[in-house]
């Protein structure tokens, strides 16, 4: 038997956001990272219930909010989506920081409001700017972000040989531009670009070795970021779609994402501290990001980007699980 699990609903940029505030047991005395690997391996009937068909869809996105094991976090997440458990998500900082305030999980100042939302990836310093009852754009900081392959060819049987960058902005991502193997990320179907994103990831996981220097359970490729081959430094932002897990699109700017694509251009010369991109997703809504430090990931010459973006409210609900009903433990048709 499962539930009731209470959840607030949420979006950033068109990204959903399934926020759980109730319902999920664990163990005692389980760290973060220790809560993640228990649901992963004893209890991801939860994750199913709750992202799978009939109450989500192959889209749907989930964050569940634990206590901060560490004394400098005011809370912790848990990341979840179709196929798994994330390490970092941009668009759930945002969504999260509106919500923490919201709720009372930090104390509300006059015309912003800090806090350091604990992740797999480490800690994140969040800021949502307020003015009376009006919010405004929420911002945060990444963990150190790094490029981790620089123009490295993977061999791939539709496409040849296809150049690609590697970078870690909480997550591992592959970068490159659509036109290089003959797509638009404006024009392109959704279909040929998710099926070209597969096609790319499996290419990468059987050729190149993903490791992060610090952390085992971070070493693995999240997703694949097709870009319009600009930087967004300039007036018009720069149009991305990041497909990741089992093929799930990104209906933000994908905030990990922006913070992969800023750690690339800055080990390419591409931007300097201080200066801001934009960053245009699939339903038109921007991220804004910029490289404000230098950071330490050694060996990798690192980075700390700032990425903004809004978040909204959509809707609120209560979940449960007849024992009588054969198709409750979550299904997907497509």
């Amino acid at each position: 038997m499962i539930g009731p699990i209470k959840t607030v609903e949420m979006h950033t940029g068109g990204e959903p956001l399934r926020i759980v505030t109730e319902g999920i047991p664990f163990p005692e005395g389980l760290t973060l990272l220790e809560k993640r690997r228990h649901l992963r391996q004893k209890a991801d009937k939860y994750r199913r219930f709750l992202m799978l068909e009939p109450r989500g869809h192959r889209d749907m996105y989930g964050a569940l909010i634990v206590p901060a094991d560490n004394d400098s976090a005011d809370f912790g997440v848990i990341f979840m989506h179709n196929e798994g458990y994330s390490t970092m998500c941009g668009h759930g900082i945002i969504a999260l920081g509106r919500f923490a305030v919201d709720q009372g999980l930090v104390k509300k100042e006059p015309s912003s409001t800090s806090m350091v939302i604990q992740c797999p990836c480490g800690n994140i310093e969040t800021n949502v700017q307020t003015d009376g009852n009006h919010f405004g754009t929420v911002t945060f900081k990444s963990v150190p972000a790094f490029a981790y392959k620089i123009d490295q060819f993977v061999n791939t049987l539709d496409y040849g040989p296809v150049e690609i960058d590697i970078a870690y902005g909480g997550a591992f991502y592959g970068i490159l531009d659509a036109s290089s193997i003959g797509l638009d990320v404006k024009t392109s179907s959704i279909e040929s670009l998710n099926y070209a994103a597969r096609h790319l990831g499996e290419a990468i996981r059987q050729q190149i070795e993903i490791t992060h220097p610090g952390e085992a359970d971070l070493s693995f490729l999240y997703g694949i970021i097709f870009t319009d081959g600009q930087s967004g430094a300039k007036s018009t932002p720069s149009v991305n779609i990041c497909v990741f897990a089992d093929g799930q699109i990104d209906r933000s700017p994908t905030g990990s994402g922006v913070t992969a694509r800023l750690a690339v251009a800055h080990a390419k010369g591409e931007t300097t501290i201080g200066r801001l991109h934009s960053f245009e997703s699939i339903t038109g809504t921007v991220f804004t990001g910029k490289v404000v430090a230098k950071a330490e990931a050694s060996p990798y010459k690192a980075v700390t980007v700032e990425v903004g973006g809004r978040a909204h409210y959509s809707g609120s609900a209560e979940f449960i699980m007849e024992e009588d009903d054969m198709l409750a433990g979550g299904f997907l048709l497509r």
